[in-house]
């Protein structure tokens, strides 16, 4: 007995050297063999159904979650339930990176498979789709706004825009998220409308904003656009409105028949010339008091009067005389009274001729003034 009790010692210490890294190897694959990354997402992604919050993704580096959240989620509130998850050690947002503002935020989905990533498009501001309708009995105003002040506000404007017999239809919300951005396009809109004649209408569906029926003029359709423009920033722009064409004015019968008595006034008149000179003959100066009459009894069409010669000259003589005779004209019916400019005068030598050079009949035809619509 007293051997063995000399003994006991050594046993113990060799039991505690078996027994003690057993122990610890325990430990470590305890803490090794916590929640895996699959885990940890579908708890957190039940947990946000839980509170109601939907369409959110969640992805795990290790226990670290990174939670994405759609446009106009609350990020915050997201990110606080993820992070209430247990065994989930911190959880970022990458709408507010709360728990490290220099780490990036993962690309990965929930639904793909671990090291998959994919594109997060920043998604613009919703805006909710509205109308604006104008008849002779009624304004329409279908749209969404930020809050009561500017409500209050926008139905003041129409109801300054009502005429006697017209009624306003209330179809103004209240909505922060999905109101329109810019309240004072919606009332340059309304004051586009209150110009139309008829029924007209500005409506947007989402993705378009269609502008019909009819204005005034070309300034409030263009003013109109714009507007529209600055309501939804980037939506399409279909400006559809019509804008009456201006009336055509009226043509007096001197007019409507100006340019035929012109063409009968040359076949029946002559301005010819004495051989040589821009002296117009004695049988034509009755003919220029003729034009000048025909002339004044419209005022619409411009002329020229043209100047022409035989060819007994030769052109270094002819073309310029021909000139002086083709102005001699005008001076001549800027006398009578026609304002001198409606008339060209130009001079065309010997290149016209009406007639044989090879006859004196001829030659004096060829020495001539015509008048002709410009």
């Amino acid at each position: 007995m007293p051997g063995l009790a000399r003994r006991r010692p050594g046993f113990v210490w060799l039991l505690a050297a078996v027994l003690v890294p057993v122990l610890l190897a325990a430990v470590v694959i305890s803490i090794k063999a916590g929640p895996t990354e699959d885990d940890l997402r579908q708890r957190s992604l039940e947990a946000l159904d839980a509170r109601g919050i939907t369409g959110v993704r969640v992805d795990f580096s290790g226990r670290d979650a990174t939670v994405v959240v759609p446009a106009g989620a609350d990020a915050a509130e997201a990110q606080k339930v993820v992070a209430a998850v247990d065994g989930v050690r911190t959880a970022h947002s990458n709408q507010q990176l709360v728990a490290d503002p220099t780490s990036a935020p993962s690309t990965g989905t929930a639904e793909e498979p671990a090291g998959t990533t994919s594109a997060v498009p920043s998604a613009p501001p919703t805006v909710a789709p509205f109308e604006l309708s104008r008849t002779d009995q009624a304004i329409t105003v279908h749209a969404v706004v930020r809050d009561q002040e500017t409500k209050d506000k926008l139905v003041a404007e129409v109801q300054a825009l009502l005429t006697e017999g017209t009624d306003f239809t209330d179809q103004i919300s209240i909505d922060e998220k999905t109101a329109l951005p810019n309240p004072t396009a919606l009332s340059a809109l309304l004051h586009a409308l209150s110009t139309a004649t008829g029924d007209a209408a500005i409506k947007y569906d989402g993705d378009k904003v269609t502008l019909s029926g009819k204005v005034a003029d070309q300034a409030t359709k263009a003013t109109a656009a714009r507007a529209a423009a600055a309501a939804v920033p980037g939506a399409v722009i279909a400006n559809e409105l019509q804008v009456p064409a201006p009336p055509k004015p009226q043509v007096s019968e001197a007019c409507q028949t100006f340019e035929a008595r012109l063409a009968r006034f040359n076949a029946e008149n002559k301005l010819v010339f004495l051989s040589g000179t821009d002296t117009v003959n004695d049988a034509s100066r009755a003919s220029v008091t003729k034009a000048a009459k025909l002339l004044l009894s419209c005022a619409s069409f411009d002329v020229e009067v043209s100047g022409h010669t035989d060819n007994l000259g030769n052109p270094a003589t002819s073309l310029p005389l021909s000139q002086q005779r083709a102005d001699a004209v005008k001076t001549a019916l800027v006398k009578l009274g026609v304002p001198a400019g409606r008339i060209t005068s130009r001079g065309y030598g010997e290149t016209r001729p009406v007639a044989s050079n090879s006859t004196s009949a001829g030659r004096i035809a060829n020495r001539r003034v015509e008048i002709r619509v410009l």
